[in-house]
């Protein structure tokens, strides 16, 4: 009798840094998504947002970290790698986009944490290229 598993599908060499980099990319958005739900009404007193924006950021966190977490066990990732750098390049410009349009009243902590946001994932962005370079 023979037995399957389907936790992880086997790394290579060539997509290990894409893995590496989908799987950061996907822990640090949940734990983000997590401490920004248990404190979304200190970060909107503190960012000038609303708890409602901070309690809907939280969960988007949360949701895509387990979809990229998903994602990164398949057998092949480099289309969702290139879907999901390209959105994390996408969400760096909206970030930006945001405090030059002036969409909420940010305090400087907002400003603060919504480009650091943009940082983020312009990092993941870097990572995750990268990682599609070396397929």
């Amino acid at each position: 009798m023979t037995a399957t598993s389907a936790t992880t599908a086997p790394a290579s060499t060539r997509d290990a840094l894409l893995r590496f980099a989908l799987r950061l990319d996907a822990i640090v958005s949940g734990i983000v998504g997590i401490v920004g739900i248990a404190m979304a009404p200190r970060i909107a007193e503190m960012s000038g947002t609303t708890a409602t924006l901070e309690y809907s950021i939280g969960a988007f966190f949360i949701a895509y970290g387990v979809a990229v977490l998903g994602l990164s066990l398949r057998e092949s990732v480099r289309t969702a790698g290139l879907v999901i750098a390209v959105g994390n390049a996408v969400f760096t410009v909206a970030a930006i986009a945001v405090v030059l349009a002036g969409v909420w009243p940010l305090t400087t902590v907002g400003i603060v944490l919504t480009l650091g946001s943009g940082v983020f994932t312009l990092v993941m962005a870097d990572l995750q290229y990268l990682g599609l370079r070396k397929l």
